[in-house]
């Protein structure tokens, strides 16, 4: 009997245990599965600020006035004075090529043009006599003294001779012209500096031969470029130079002076497009934009790469929040468009459902109100590197949610649990 009893009480123990066990599981699971996530997250306040918008690119170095000189007319360069990098004035002799040729060349034009002068006043003397002749016929005709044969006779010779008179004018001309020629073709020997500048670049050598055209350009002998006035000639993409206007400024880093910033102003915008890699994935599609150095040096080189920060717009004061706040979404909850003054949270516009179908993706931050997020629907203006300016939906002071990226762009909803990390410096910048 002792031993039964025992064995029952040993057997209830066990069983309430289980039991006991049970319970425990079953709460665990019953309150464990209803606990909410938590998602920690890093915040920062809305503030207003001065944002900057900036658009970049890169290009080349460039000098504002800068000339090709090249060859017109054919022969040998007798003189070249003058080597690359040095100081010229305006009208100073640059190059010069072999003249004789075009001395015989102006030699026989004015010949020319002295032996057909000379026959014109032959035939002018000619016609004086044949038109006196013509008339004193005339004369006699009237009189009954000359037959009508006579009269044709010397009509027609005074005619002739008036027509080789008039071919004997545009003969002159003709020669006037041909010495003209011959007279620019010399000049043309002797090539000066069209500004004052800086040799920049000379392809030709003393003794060398060079071809000359008056229809093509000829042998390209040197560049004269005025190295005191320097432009960035920059390539900016085609979705930012709408934004890019004449004289907005800007900030361009010279690749050969590392950290020194050089100001300029833009002066041009092209009207063409440059399009590289077309018919390619890699297509891409720029327009040209010229921005004159406002505090050039004697050191910068025409060719030098840079990188031109183009400021397009400056606004003061503006309601902003770091860029990587604002995300898109496509499930904004409906809610009322209008808020008391006393609430905390930003303007949240209706999310209008058409056909069961939502709108497109809308611009939202998140914002911190009694431990939840709060989806907000932003207008957003212009932004600099950092912060983006906020023209509708908030109005400062808000906590926004500044990170990290994954939180912002997919496990954020309206009223998700958060816990706020603590600040650290630099907090403002995006987190993955």
């Amino acid at each position: 009997m002792a031993n039964g009893k025992k064995k029952n009480k040993k057997k209830l123990f066990i069983f309430g245990g289980l039991g006991m066990l049970l319970v425990v599981v079953i709460l665990i699971v019953a309150f464990g599965g209803n606990k909410e996530e938590i998602i920690q997250v890093q915040t920062e306040p809305v503030a207003k600020r001065t944002i900057t918008q900036v658009v970049s690119a890169t290009g080349k170095i460039n000098p504002v006035f800068q000339v090709t000189i090249s060859a017109e007319v054919t022969g040998e360069i007798v003189e070249l004075p003058v080597e690359e990098g040095d100081n010229v004035h305006k009208g100073q002799l640059l190059v010069r090529i072999k003249p004789d040729i075009y001395i015989a060349q102006k030699n026989k034009a004015e010949a020319t043009l002295a032996q057909a002068r000379a026959t014109l006043n032959s035939r002018q003397a000619v016609l004086d006599q044949v038109e006196a002749d013509y008339k004193r016929v005339q004369g006699l005709y009237e009189k009954g003294l000359a037959s009508d044969a006579d009269l044709e006779a010397a009509k027609s010779n005074y005619l002739q001779r008036l027509g080789e008179l008039n071919a004997q004018k545009f003969f002159v001309q003709n020669s006037e012209a041909a010495l003209n020629e011959a007279i620019e073709n010399l000049n043309k020997t002797s090539i000066y500096s069209p500004i004052n500048g800086t040799i920049s670049k000379r392809n030709v050598e003393l003794s060398q031969r060079v071809l000359g055209s008056g229809f093509s350009p000829g042998t390209e002998l040197l560049t004269v470029a005025d190295l005191s006035n320097m432009e960035a000639t920059v390539d900016v993409d085609e979705n930012d130079v709408v934004l890019v206007s004449v004289g907005d400024t800007a900030n361009i880093n010279i690749d050969a002076f590392g950290d020194k910033v050089f100001k300029g102003v833009v002066t041009q915008i092209g009207n063409s497009a440059v399009t590289t890699g077309l018919g390619t994935q890699e297509e891409v599609v720029n327009f040209e934009v010229k921005i004159k150095l406002l505090n050039p040096i004697n050191t910068i080189r025409p060719g030098m790469s840079c990188d031109a920060d183009i400021q397009t717009e400056t606004k003061n004061n503006v309601v902003s929040v770091p860029i990587q706040s604002v995300t898109a979404r496509s499930n904004v909850p409906a809610m009322m468009t209008s808020q008391s003054s006393n609430d905390t949270g930003g303007l949240v516009a209706a999310n209008t459902v058409k056909n069961g179908k939502n709108n497109k993706p809308k611009e939202v931050v998140f914002i911190i109100k009694d431990g939840k997020a709060k989806m907000v629907e932003v207008k957003t203006g212009i932004s600099d590197d950092t912060y983006i300016e906020i023209e509708k939906g908030l109005k400062g002071g808000e906590e926004v949610v500044s990170g990290p990226y994954r939180a912002i762009s997919k496990e954020l909803e309206e009223g998700t649990k958060v816990s706020v990390q603590s600040k650290q410096k630099g907090s403002g910048k995006q987190n993955s």
